[in-house]
């Protein structure tokens, strides 16, 4: 769908990231784009959609040339525990807009929002990049996100991170833990049943098997998983993507054992090592929210936290969806789910996260 110009010579469009040629332009201008990220690229959203049956929506802002100008990957939303949304990216921690001309932002975020109008979604989320306008309520401090660049080797990398957490590392490599990298069905099975089982724990739902299956098929060799096992036996492992010399490790964990053993120490070191070897410079922790356990594991680690950006907007008289689990309403159904046994949680869990995004 074309739509109206912006100015005389760049107009905005709705994409089909299914028809092969506009996947590989998109594709190429993300990965050229300074401040892109893995959560921008079509096979992200094509990945999530496939995997959480919801519907993806590209928009691109065109230059008179055809160049591409800007783009806003969305992710439509629907929950009957959670609403509907309209999300720049789904399941993801980045994707909001991407564009340098403010004038560009500005409209793709309110195109953005024609089409939530148009699909009934009362909410429309920027999960990073700018948002132009008044409308838009921005928040800077819920989440932290942590990055920094990789050391030249193993005993840089060490030297690099703070005495305290040095030594729980150096403890990590001396214990009889053993580490595998790969993309197999075993790899695939040992990384679901270690990460189902660490999100319980949180008490969190675990998304389904199959968006890891879809995002290790969508993005080929730019991801794999990383286990580390202890008497043969998986203790913790991460699914990780790598994107422009950056590493992402995304979907990890650990089960109740990892603690003891250290072996989460163990697992992130291996992969600095390994993402060096595949030519990284750089590690990106991800996000945490701040304030808690998994930010300070981060900063011990030597990552300089630093606020993430995200906006949303909601028709009037509507309030922004909340899904963010340190939210008061949510503490008794996090502590019930904590109990549940694992076998429940994993059958009751994915088609509730199919709704988080």
């Amino acid at each position: 769908m074309t739509m109206p110009l912006l100015t005389r010579s760049v107009a905005l469009r709705s994409v089909d990231l299914d028809a092969a040629e506009q996947h590989a332009r998109i594709t190429a201008w993300v990965r050229a784009h300074p401040r892109g990220t893995p959560f921008h690229l079509p096979a992200w959203s094509l990945a999530v959609a496939r995997a959480c049956r919801q519907r993806c929506h590209t928009l691109i802002a065109e230059q008179g040339d055809g160049s591409i100008a800007g783009l806003l990957p969305l992710t439509e939303l629907s929950s009957p525990l959670f609403g509907r949304a309209l999300v720049s990216n789904g399941f993801a921690v980045d994707g909001g807009i991407l564009a340098d001309d403010p004038g560009v932002v500005r409209a793709l975020g309110e195109e953005g929002w024609r089409l939530a109008q148009n699909l009934r979604c009362p909410t429309l989320e920027l999960r990073g990049g700018p948002a132009e306008g008044p409308e838009w309520h921005r928040d800077d401090a819920t989440y932290l996100g942590f990055s920094r660049p990789l050391a030249a080797d193993d005993e840089a990398e060490l030297l690099a991170i703070p005495r305290k957490q040095r030594a729980e590392v150096r403890k990590s490599l001396a214990a009889d833990l053993a580490v595998s990298v790969g993309r197999s069905e075993a790899d695939r099975r040992a990384h679901y049943a270690v990460y189902a089982e660490s999100v319980r724990n949180l008490g969190t739902p675990v998304f389904p098997a199959r968006l890891f299956r879809e995002v290790l098929e969508a993005f080929g060799g730019d991801v794999d998983i990383l286990t580390v096992r202890s008497s043969g036996k998986a203790v913790a492992s991460v699914l990780s993507l790598y994107f422009n010399g950056t590493v992402y490790p995304y979907w990890g964990g650990g089960i109740d054992a990892a603690r003891g053993l250290r072996a989460n120490d163990r697992m992130y070191f291996a992969l600095m090592a390994h993402a060096r070897q595949r030519g990284c410079g750089r590690f990106d922790f991800g996000r945490s929210k701040a304030g808690t356990g998994p930010a300070a594991f981060k900063k011990n680690w030597g990552f300089e936290p630093r606020p993430l950006a995200y906006a949303k907007r909601t028709a009037p008289g509507q309030a922004p969806r909340e899904i963010n689990p340190l939210n008061p309403r949510y503490e008794a159904k996090i502590a019930l789910w904590k109990k549940l046994p694992l076998w429940a949680a994993n059958l009751i869990g994915p088609p509730i996260a199919r709704g988080l995004g």
